[in-house]
């Protein structure tokens, strides 16, 4: 709802493309930057209090940003400092919660763990935007901004309740610079972790800024308004969830490799029709496809990760996932819509999308090398625990 409502009213306040792919640009370039740092708070502290810590302050900024816009007072500077705030806790909360999943459920449940994750997610994807779209166009934008806000108090309480087995952390030794490098190193030498993660930046730096000019499409070229907008955002959360749950299905690891390459060549292609129709329910009707392979390859990245990384340096890594899922995003906003000022949002969209495609083929031909070196790092995990991470970056440091 927050999302929704925040992109409407920065587009009825200044009515630019331009400014609305700035704020998204504010708000997620912080996990670009900061997300290594929370990567090393998410290996090194108890991560149950990081996230606690994450939706506490996610929900202060939630509530001023509700009080700003429901008094009158609120300017287009005000949602940027608050974007950006908002967007340096991701930047620790998001590798702390990815994190986190493991110490709750464990290794051999982690697929269905991050798969029902994802549905839950996109199920409120599926009913915000709808619920926002209404609220904006009867009453605004900052009772969005206000439920949103009051809707961490839940959060919170259930986190407070959880009763996690705890995990033993690793003696800290080296710089925290070090310790960042060492994770890049891993991850340079990991061919399928690297080949995933740069698929996952390339697809947020040239195919996700569409949901950055939604509100565009919604008014000046489908004419559906703030209800046209959270029907359209409604429906790439129904196809999202229908992603997730087919990921939610699955009971092992085997082919997920093939799925991520067919889902992100599929986002392409739907994409490219999505850009090009004139018709408010043909559009509808295409964003579920766009969804469901976007989810499908977001959390097939993220459990092949997940199953192939030692845990001392999950949180690490996950920050890097967190780099290239949000991070690469504000680049692809502030691009997409810089372009989508200048030469319309259909063509910005459509270029992207076949940029995508392209993606997707040359994963497709990296995978017969990728799949050895995957296989044999998941029977190392689920054999022996992992290679411990202080092993592995002494080898690093001696090499």
């Amino acid at each position: 709802m927050q999302s929704v409502a925040q992109s409407w009213l920065v587009y009825r306040i200044t009515g630019s493309s331009l400014l609305l792919g700035a704020v998204g640009f504010a708000s997620q370039i912080p996990v670009f930057l900061v997300a290594p740092l929370g990567g090393i708070v998410a290996d090194r502290w108890n991560r149950q209090r990081v996230v606690i810590a994450t939706q506490v302050a996610s929900m202060v900024l939630a509530l001023i940003l509700a009080i700003l816009t429901l008094s009158g007072w609120v300017q287009v500077w005000h949602i940027f400092v608050l974007a950006a705030l908002l967007g340096v806790v991701n930047a620790f909360d998001i590798p702390g919660r990815q994190s986190f999943l493991v110490d709750m459920v464990g290794k051999e449940d982690l697929m269905n763990a991050i798969a029902l994750n994802s549905s839950m997610f996109n199920g409120a994807r599926v009913v915000g935007p709808a619920v926002a779209g209404i609220l904006v166009a009867k009453i605004g934008e900052g009772w969005c901004f206000f439920a949103n806000g009051v809707s961490y108090i839940a959060v919170i309480i259930g986190l407070f309740m959880m009763r996690v087995q705890p995990r033993r952390l690793a003696a800290a030794t080296g710089s925290p610079l070090q310790h960042i490098l060492d994770a890049f190193q891993w991850v340079r030498r990991t061919t399928p972790i690297r080949a995933l993660l740069l698929l996952l930046g390339l697809v947020s730096l040239v195919a996700m800024p569409y949901t950055v000019l939604m509100p565009v499409f919604a008014d000046k070229i489908l004419h559906g308004g703030a209800r046209g907008l959270g029907i359209l955002m409604g429906a790439t959360g129904v196809g999202a969830l229908m992603g997730a749950l087919t990921l939610a299905s699955r009971s092992g690891v085997r082919g997920l490799g093939r799925w991520v390459a067919y889902s992100c060549g599929a986002f392409g292609v739907s994409l490219v029709a999505f850009a090009f129709s004139r018709n408010f329910w043909v559009s509808t009707a295409l964003l579920l496809p766009v969804g469901f392979s976007m989810m499908l390859q977001m959390s097939s990245s993220n459990t092949l990760i997940q199953a192939m990384v030692p845990d001392e340096l999950r949180g690490r890594v996950m920050a890097l996932y967190s780099m290239m899922f949000m991070g690469m995003a504000p680049f692809g906003a502030l691009l997409g819509g810089a372009l989508a000022d200048r030469i319309g949002a259909p063509l910005t969209v459509g270029i992207g999308a076949v940029a995508c495609i392209a993606g997707a083929f040359w994963f497709w031909l990296q995978l017969p090398k990728i799949r050895i070196a995957a296989s044999r790092l998941i029977v190392a995990q689920e054999a022996a625990g992992g290679e411990p991470a202080i092993e592995i970056t002494a080898q690093l440091r001696e090499e």
